[in-house]
């Protein structure tokens, strides 16, 4: 049996034959979309950089925090439904799905973190530990961690009815993104305070503190393609992509986008990275753009255009394939980025939906 030339380069990388393909070839044109194939209104979704209102589950619901309510749209039936409504007071401030289960974590204002089945639309626990509002969530495995603006880190075991078994401390702003590597083994945090923190699962100690960014670090992703290297995005002072790794603590990479950086994925069927951003230099960067980079090079290779305000939200669906972007003009929009086709053979037709 003969073995195939790409194949051969990517024996135990998660990456597809169509992003292999990509990769690989020197005179292979990608082509991205010049629309999105879906657009929902979402009112009253906030335009605040430190929240994180929206992520997309491995049960391809997508949850949004609009206002004190969260809606789920299911991507196979592109049906709405309300999971929960706070009082008009208690607005959300983070979304979360599980690793596993149908189980949504929420944030709110008011420092409380909401733990529901989204089968039945009950809630299961109830968690006060903060002191104010909860603007980042991220699991591994049980494990719920919550960061706030009262500058501290909260691990729940959901099986448990304890407030929290671990606080952690080191921040001295509020904590706006969280991100668990995928073995559950390190947690990396970003702050208003401009630190990047990669913390050690076991204990209560940070393993490296990196301070090279200016800015709040709310956009941060582990690549899927290699071992403990990590990605962070700065805001508006900063507006840099920075790559680490968080085994040597060294810094890979430093990449000026000339624009605020709002959030970062690190694509799993390619090994490029799409960030989205917000205010920008108007001599070197378009505002509320959304672009992809080659993540050996930062090389951009392509450029999603359609929100007319800072893309603070995006998640994509859990196979990889789709993305969706959320702004403060109050739209959710759907990016067909990554199909086994490897290129859009014809453009989508946009259609426009409420959310609510």
């Amino acid at each position: 049996m003969f073995e195939s030339p790409i194949a051969s380069r990517f024996q135990t990388s998660p990456i597809s034959e169509a992003g292999r393909r990509i990769l690989l070839s020197n005179d292979y044109k990608r082509r991205f979309p010049s629309s999105p194939i879906k657009v929902l209104d979402a009112p009253d979704l906030h335009d605040d950089f430190y929240l994180n209102l929206v992520d997309w589950g491995h049960n391809d619901c997508l949850a949004v925090g609009l206002g004190s309510v969260v809606y789920l749209w299911n991507a196979n039936t592109s049906k709405v439904t309300q999971l929960c409504s706070l009082p008009t007071s208690e607005l959300i401030t983070s979304v979360n799905w599980s690793s596993v289960g149908h189980y949504l974590a929420i944030g709110t204002k008011e420092g409380r973190v909401l733990l529901f089945d989204a089968v039945s639309s009950e809630k299961i626990r109830t968690w006060t530990t903060h002191k104010s509002r909860v603007s980042s969530l991220a699991w591994a495995s049980n494990i719920l961690s919550s960061g706030g603006r009262d500058h501290a880190i909260y691990h729940h075991d959901v099986r448990s009815n304890e407030a929290y078994f671990r606080r952690l401390t080191g921040h001295t702003h509020e904590i706006c993104g969280l991100k668990w590597n995928s073995d559950g083994s390190a947690l990396a945090s970003g702050g208003n305070d401009n630190n990047l923190m990669i913390w050690d699962s076991h204990e209560n100690i940070i393993l490296h503190r990196f301070t090279q960014h200016t800015a709040a670090i709310k956009a941060v992703s582990w690549s899927p393609h290699k071992r403990g290297v990590l990605v962070s995005g700065g805001g508006t002072a900063d507006k840099t992509i920075k790559q680490w790794n968080t085994i040597t603590g060294n810094l890979i990479s430093s990449h000026d986008t000339g624009s605020q950086v709002c959030n970062l994925i690190w694509s799993k069927k390619t090994d490029e990275i799409i960030s989205s951003h917000g205010y920008a230099n108007p001599l070197v960067s378009e505002s509320n753009q959304v672009h992809i980079w080659k993540a050996d090079k930062m090389e951009k290779v392509g450029t999603l255009s359609g929100h007319q305000s800072r893309v603070l939200y995006m998640s994509m669906s859990y196979d990889g394939s789709t993305l969706v972007t959320g702004a403060a003009d109050e739209t959710l929009m759907f990016w067909d980025l990554f199909s086994d086709d490897e290129y859009l053979k014809h453009e989508p037709e946009e259609k426009v939906v409420c959310l609510r």
